[in-house]
């Protein structure tokens, strides 16, 4: 029997996009684990700093909104210190964000500046060191990047991006924050349980569809002829048009018209909903418009698609997807 093209979109979704669901508890309970080990650090290093443990299930990026796609790469989150007294302050003419370290917090003060405020480095390398003396982790390749240690075992197909953190106490406006390395010692804020919250009530005011559509953007915008422009932009770009509009009738309808919506939102502002960043898409104009011209081509291919179903030729539907979606796309069968 020949295939549908609303069955071969679902199927591309889920054996070509979608994460491998097999994987999937292996990862969580691997992370789990790698959580519980550095949660021990300071019973077997007097020197290591004393880690907040109620707050240590915060996951951040895309893995946790459940919008990353194949393959799996990279699991980030969140190790969150205890501050120990610790206050910190924002610079008004660049933003920049120090830590002080009160006399009382021994060990984090063992990782200031000459100042007493906390070298986000220093913690970073501290808690490498602590990751390389795990026999488990004897001959993992340990790097510290901008604000995480990348820890790469071989036994794993993925990294996993731990990011040292405190969380502050509620400002004026009773917002709490995430702090975590800036890459060169200091401090930047951030909030992923934001992102999260955001993604899933958007997806669940959207009959639970929205997360597989931006997947599937996702992995539309990995390709050759799409200029990239930043995960977390055309994830938040794609949560903007379902924030205010319904998921179509077909998974045609929908992708047609979020590449509609792609083709000119490009050119405007997206703000980050923490926040934090301000305007999210600071692409050069260039790149917005071949961006642009790339998402205008797939809403003609997928309008193209359409009109062929309505003519019952799922063939041809299925040659204007391939166009979308690369060879990966299933072929008519």
């Amino acid at each position: 029997m020949a295939k549908s093209i609303f069955t071969s979109i679902s199927d591309f979704s889920k054996n070509c996009v979608d994460l491998d669901s097999t994987k999937l508890g292996t990862a969580r309970s691997s992370r789990n684990w790698l959580v519980e080990i550095i949660e021990k650090f300071e019973n077997n290093d007097e020197y290591f700093p004393e880690i907040y443990t109620k707050e240590n299930n915060v996951q951040m990026g895309s893995f946790a909104r459940k919008t990353k796609i194949r393959p799996l790469d990279d699991i980030d989150f969140i190790i969150v210190f205890t501050g120990n007294g610790s206050t910190y302050n924002t610079t008004f003419n660049n933003g920049e964000i120090t830590i002080s370290v009160p006399e009382k917090a021994t060990n984090l003060r063992r990782l200031t500046n000459d100042d007493y405020t906390l070298n986000s480095i220093k913690l970073l390398n501290k808690l490498k060191s602590s990751l390389q003396n795990v026999p488990q982790y004897s001959a993992a390749d340990i790097k510290r990047n901008q604000e995480a240690i990348t820890l790469k075992l071989t036994s794993y197909d993925w990294n996993f991006d731990i990011v040292p953190a405190f969380i502050t106490a509620p400002d004026s406006l009773q917002k709490a924050y995430y702090l975590i390395p800036d890459g060169n010692g200091k401090w930047k804020k951030t909030d992923p349980r934001v992102d999260a919250k955001r993604a899933t009530e958007i997806n669940q005011k959207r009959e639970g569809k929205v997360l597989r559509i931006i997947r599937l953007i996702k992995y539309w915008q990995k390709r050759p002829i799409v200029p990239g422009i930043g995960s977390y932009l055309i994830e938040n770009l794609v949560l903007n048009y379902f924030d205010t509009n319904e998921v179509s009738v077909t998974d045609q309808f929908t992708l047609r018209d979020v590449f509609y919506y792609l083709s000119n939102s490009i050119f405007s502002s997206c703000y980050d909903p923490k926040e934090i960043q301000g305007d999210l898409n600071t692409l050069p104009f260039e790149t917005r418009q071949k961006f642009s011209e790339a998402a205008t081509k797939a809403c003609s291919y997928a309008q193209n698609a359409i009109d062929f179903v309505a003519k019952g030729d799922h063939k041809a539907a299925h040659d204007e997807w391939k166009k979308v979606f690369g060879s990966e796309f299933p072929n008519y069968e």
